[in-house]
């Protein structure tokens, strides 16, 4: 059970270290968007299912921030979508030049 614990904890954080790198490699707000929400809630779940592993007493309070991340994540990232949207901005599209860049 530890080694099962132990590779989910470790695909958890593969999972928000690629969502850390989706926020940096990205070229605009939606797609940076998908790659924090899509990337770190898979993690941040993996990682909780590795700690109830580790530790299974604790599974009613992993359930319930596990409920709650798969409740806000979708709603907040659809939020910050349309506001953007509403504000002006348009979604890259390939073959654009990047703003703020020197290039």
């Amino acid at each position: 059970m530890t080694l099962l614990a132990d590779l989910m904890l470790l695909l958890g954080t593969l999972f928000l270290f690629l969502a850390a790198v989706g926020l940096l490699r990205m070229p605009d707000v939606f797609t940076r968007l998908q790659a924090g929400t899509k990337a770190a809630t898979l993690g941040a779940l993996a990682l909780l299912a590795g700690l109830t592993l580790l530790e299974p007493s604790w599974w009613p309070r992993t359930l319930l921030i596990a409920l709650f991340l798969l409740l806000t994540s979708p709603v907040s990232s659809s939020t910050i979508a349309r506001a953007t949207l509403l504000s002006g901005q348009r979604p890259w599209r390939k073959g654009e030049r990047e703003q703020g860049g020197d290039a």
